[in-house]
């Protein structure tokens, strides 16, 4: 089961060049829906004066007119354990190094130990303006960034020696507030983790905004087994008492190795999670207890780590990229079986893709080239019902970004 994430690790991960009764609402498979396009992309270029870069996305989901915005933090790029040397591209190993609530934008910084937050224009999303200056984070080596716009609450997760997640209050108009401590997790590392394993995969909110859910990798080698941590959101937003739990419920799903990127299905209490151990994952949480389990489980073809997950309602299925494979694969959100597998060799100059997102018809996958300096480019991938998933652009970001570019985010944010 471990010989594509030996691999994985081999080449860095990007770091060197059960069935258990559901609600029948869960059990459901929804229609394809409409669903509007995006208006603008986000990433960082977690370069050492770290940068946004905002991207215009037109009616017909084409890309154009990238514009740098810096967030006054530091970049940094994590080890690979395998080569002891700096990890590009991947620099992060995590999902949401960037993130969209309302028409608030937040970005970690790495290098630091801080978070950026920037208003966006809503009528121009690729002009967005830094809120204050950057927030301190409890933590060392912030690589993932979740935000609930009805608890005005930010979340960061750190992958460093001093690993965990930790919260802050945001005004939309004002910035980010202090951050409160830091929920830790046991993770073996130095200040600067080596990875991709035994680190911080991502951090998320759910769709009602009253759990915190980060997936945690665990390390084989170690004799360490990863797993999902759910903490509970409670207070009052209204009287801007709402605080995320000191606790949390850590669910090791058995069979799973090293869950990373993630996203919710909608209307329900299920995720589409991605492992590179072997592909993905559909789990199950409690809304009362908590408590996950694993529901079903699926190898990827020819994968060798698929890290990154993405759902569209276009279609109604997930999408996840691998760093060392060029490829895009769409995946059933029923039992998690592949529907499709889109080639991309033809359209990136680079292996594979290192994080992904969709909106309306479209999937958008960030490439952030080679080692040889390649610029970063976007694929565009048209999908949704009765169509044929196809790369319609590769959007090159010329000298805006490299191989240190990382996180993909979408305004207005679904």
């Amino acid at each position: 089961m471990l010989n594509n994430l030996k691999l994985a690790l081999t080449f860095g991960l990007g770091l060197a060049h059960v069935t258990q009764a559901l609600p029948a609402y869960a059990q459901q498979e929804t229609a394809p829906g409409w669903a509007s396009n995006g208006q603008a992309l986000y990433f960082q270029t977690n370069e050492k004066e770290n940068a946004i870069v905002s991207v215009k996305i037109h009616a017909n989901g084409t890309l154009s007119e990238g514009i740098m915005t810096y967030t006054n933090g530091t970049g940094a790029s994590m080890l690979s354990a395998a080569t002891n040397m700096t990890a590009s591209p991947d620099g992060l190993s995590s999902q949401g190094a960037v993130a969209v609530a309302g028409h608030s934008l937040f970005a970690v910084n790495a290098g630091d130990n801080t978070v950026s937050m920037f208003n966006i224009n809503p009528e121009d999303p690729t002009n967005i303006t830094l809120l204050g200056m950057p927030a301190s984070v409890p933590g060392d080596f912030p690589v993932t960034v979740s935000a609930s716009e009805l608890n005005n609450l930010v979340c960061v997760g750190t992958s460093g020696s001093t690993g965990g997640v930790a919260c802050a209050p945001y005004s939309p108009f004002v910035g980010i507030g202090k951050m409160d401590f830091l929920r830790s997790f046991d993770l073996d590392q130095e200040p600067v983790p080596a990875g991709p394993l035994d680190t911080v995969g991502q951090v998320r909110f759910s769709e009602d905004e009253s759990q915190l859910l980060v997936t945690v990798k665990g390390n084989p080698a170690a004799n360490k087994t990863g797993f999902l941590a759910a903490f509970t959101v409670g207070g009052s937003c209204l009287t801007g008492e709402a605080k995320v739990s000191a606790a949390s419920i850590e669910s090791t799903l058995n069979g799973t190795v090293a869950l990373f990127g993630f996203e919710q299905i909608a209307q329900s209490n299920r995720y589409f999670v991605a492992d590179p151990a072997y592909g993905v994952a559909i789990v199950s949480v409690d809304e009362k207890t908590d408590s996950s389990l694993l529901l079903h489980k699926q190898a990827v073809p020819n994968q060798m780590a698929t890290c990154w997950a993405a759902i569209s309602p276009a279609s109604n299925s997930a999408f996840v990229t691998d760093p060392l494979v060029n490829h895009i694969v769409e995946l059933s959100l029923v039992d998690a079986s592949v529907i499709s597998v889109v080639n991309t060799t033809s359209s990136n100059d680079a292996t594979g893709y290192t994080d992904l997102t969709a909106a309306g018809n479209f999937v958008y996958a960030l490439s952030p080239g080679t080692q040889e300096n390649s610029s970063a480019e976007i694929a565009v991938l048209s999908v949704g019902e009765w169509k044929n998933s196809s790369i319609i652009q590769s959007f090159n970001l010329g000298s805006m970004a490299g191989s240190s570019a990382q996180g993909l985010a979408v305004f207005p944010a679904y």
